[in-house]
């Protein structure tokens, strides 16, 4: 089982790195309009995307066969306890992100992505305060 819980915390922490940078770049997409720099940014977003759907698949695959190993099997007992449906919710919100990342790449690619750098600033910091959450609820398991 380490070796699962290994490879799945590899994974997370390649996948925050994606998730923490993109949003990033998109506040230097939002505010510089040159062309030269519209191209640049856009290449290296579609790049970022490819490694984060990579990293996404692994984390999934790897949390799953984690929670299998866990839960003995899936077992009843395990998922009684509320701070895994808490966890499990948050990771779904962080999937949403994820798609929604791709969707703001997708807007800028044909020009309609109107959001400020501020708002971009803004949008950046969200994924920290889930991963805070996250990593209370596994440590602690409150409930």
């Amino acid at each position: 089982m380490l070796w699962v819980k290994t490879f799945h915390l590899f994974f997370v922490i390649s996948w925050f790195a994606c998730i923490f940078y993109l949003p990033r770049l998109f506040v230097n997409h939002a505010s510089n309009k040159e062309t030269v720099h519209h191209e640049m940014l856009l290449g290296m977003e579609q790049r970022l995307i490819k490694m984060m759907d990579f990293t996404l698949v692994f984390v999934v695959l790897t949390g799953t066969w984690l929670l299998y190993m866990m839960s003995n099997g899936f077992e009843k007992f395990y998922f009684l306890q509320g701070w895994i449906h808490a966890k499990l919710a948050l990771v779904v919100l962080l999937v949403v992100y994820h798609f929604w990342c791709k969707k703001i790449h997708q807007k800028f690619t044909i020009g309609t992505e109107n959001h400020t750098h501020k708002w971009f600033r803004v949008f950046n910091e969200l994924p920290v305060f889930v991963l805070l959450a996250i990593l209370y609820l596994v440590l602690a398991k409150p409930f």
